[in-house]
């Protein structure tokens, strides 16, 4: 017995067959509306000021989400990408033939309506149509719970039914675009220069991830999808772009959780003759600028906190928020041996495989990060996670290197960069001896080219990278990186 939803398609089906054979395509090339449903307000209310002599005519078009029959007359809510509105359809008014087509219309199908605004009598905007025309016909029937889908693994698989379906939804993508053209704006005012660089690469370089490989068939040559976009870029300082920017996809094969998702957008920039210092003050302007351009204020909610992007954030050292929080000083832990058995010590579960740098991000992973509400930059790094950082003056075992954190997540990681083309090599072979020692596959490896560039000569620089779905996260107050990326990754359906 075939269930409700094949019985919807079955009967769509046949109103799709009645309608063809009434001479009429169900799918027309093209319709031209000569407004969106958000600005048909703006529009009636200019007329109401004024008390023009004739009602605004509009040509509309919208998917329908309220079908009400009154017999000689009939009510559809129809909406488009920016709104909804009442239509308003009389026989008297469309004639038999075109009112009898309403039969023929579903919830979810697409129409485009021409005809006079109107308010009734209980003040909605509506639609007179003295004109009809369908242009798409929906096959599917939307969800029971159209106005909001309940269940999320479906929402993230059929996103199209979640966007029809949720005002929040297409809010928070809304938002998103506004976010990334607000970076884009913020940095082109300060004389950025946007680039593109490869997605395809014969190393996965500049960060400290395990990549996803395939095959070029043609060169007969693995590449990886890169983890970062760092090394071409500096690689462009090098070249003389002195501020540069990119805005793309990168990808990490690592585990999903709410924070990660294997492919993510990721800014980075680098502003030659800059240091951390100068990159800690920009990304506190550019989040509190981005807050306040797009959401009209720099305080924000999120997980029932208020967070104040103002600036100036708070500055703390990795050092002593480790310690304050859980009472280890790394720097009395030289080695990872010895760093693993004061956190066992302690009661902590500790992966024997990870070396000191590791062991010194999971404390800070654990104990401090979820700590970090308002905005936070912790400073000075140890040199083993951070092999593309300058060291600190003063300091053989600390980098200078930021991360920014709000509402207890990282969004910011930025490195006054290492120039030092022989300090690099070092570098590059003391990830590549701890890789055969390890067997960690997301250390950083040795890339020959990227040395030669930097043998050229790099001007001091300041680099930066923030996690634009984060970002979107804080400012959208979404728990879940799913709820700000369009398709995100799923396990495939059992």
């Amino acid at each position: 017995m075939p269930d409700r939803s094949e019985d919807i398609v079955r009967q769509r089906l046949l109103k799709l067959g009645k309608i063809r054979a009434r001479g009429i395509d169900p799918y027309p090339h093209r319709y031209r509306p000569t407004h969106t449903l958000q600005k048909v307000g703006g529009l009636f209310q200019q007329w109401e000021a004024e008390r023009g002599a004739a009602l605004p005519e509009v040509k509309l078009a919208g998917r329908v989400v309220a079908h009400r029959p009154m017999g000689k007359a009939t009510f559809l809510d129809i909406r488009d990408g920016s709104g909804k509105i009442q239509v308003y359809l009389r026989r008297d008014t469309l004639g038999e033939e075109k009112y009898d087509f309403l039969k023929e219309l579903d919830i979810g199908d697409i129409i485009g309506v021409s005809g006079h605004l109107f308010r009734t009598k209980t003040g909605e905007l509506s639609v007179e149509a003295s004109d009809l025309s369908l242009l798409a016909k929906s096959i599917q029937p939307l969800p029971e719970k159209w106005h909001g889908l309940t269940d999320v693994e479906k929402r993230y698989r059929q996103r199209y039914l979640d966007l029809i379906s949720s005002d929040r939804t297409r809010h928070i993508f809304v938002v998103r675009s506004k976010i990334i053209a607000a970076i884009r704006r913020f940095l082109d005012g300060r004389e950025f220069v946007e680039v593109e660089t490869p997605v395809l690469q014969p190393i996965a370089g500049g960060a400290m991830a395990r990549p996803f490989i395939t095959h070029h068939n043609a060169l007969d040559q693995d590449l990886y999808l890169r983890i970062a976009i760092e090394l071409y870029l500096k690689r462009l300082v090098v070249g003389g772009f002195d501020k540069v920017y990119e805005i793309g996809r990168v990808f990490r094969n690592e585990g999903i959780s709410t924070k990660h998702n294997p492919e993510y957008t990721l800014l980075e920039s680098y502003e030659a003759y800059a240091d951390y210092n100068d990159v800690m003050a920009m990304v506190e302007e550019m989040v509190s600028t981005i807050a306040q351009q797009v959401l009209g204020t720099q305080q924000v909610v999120f997980a029932s906190e208020t967070i104040d992007l103002a600036p100036p954030w708070r500055r703390v050292t990795l050092r002593e928020e480790i310690l304050k929080r859980c009472g280890i000083d790394f720097e009395n832990h030289p080695d990872a041996e010895s760093l693993r058995t004061e956190m066992e010590a302690k009661g902590m579960e500790v992966d024997q495989s990870l070396g000191r740098g590791k062991l010194i991000d999971e404390l800070l992973s654990t104990f401090v990060e979820p700590t970090l509400i308002q905005p936070t930059f912790v400073l000075d790094y140890p040199v083993e996670l951070s092999p593309l950082a300058k060291r600190k003056p003063g300091s053989e075992r600390l980098v200078e290197r930021f991360e920014g954190f709000a509402g207890g997540i990282e969004i910011a990681n930025a490195f006054t960069e290492l120039n030092d083309p022989l300090e690099q090599r070092e570098r590059f072979e003391e990830q590549e001896r701890q890789r055969a020692l390890l067997g960690d596959e997301e250390t950083e490896r040795m890339d020959e080219d990227f040395l030669q560039a930097l043998a050229h000569g790099m001007p001091p620089t300041g680099g930066l990278g923030i996690g634009v779905d984060r970002l979107v996260m804080l400012l959208t107050d979404q728990q879940s990186i799913r709820e700000v990326i369009l398709f995100p990754q799923l396990r495939d359906k059992p």
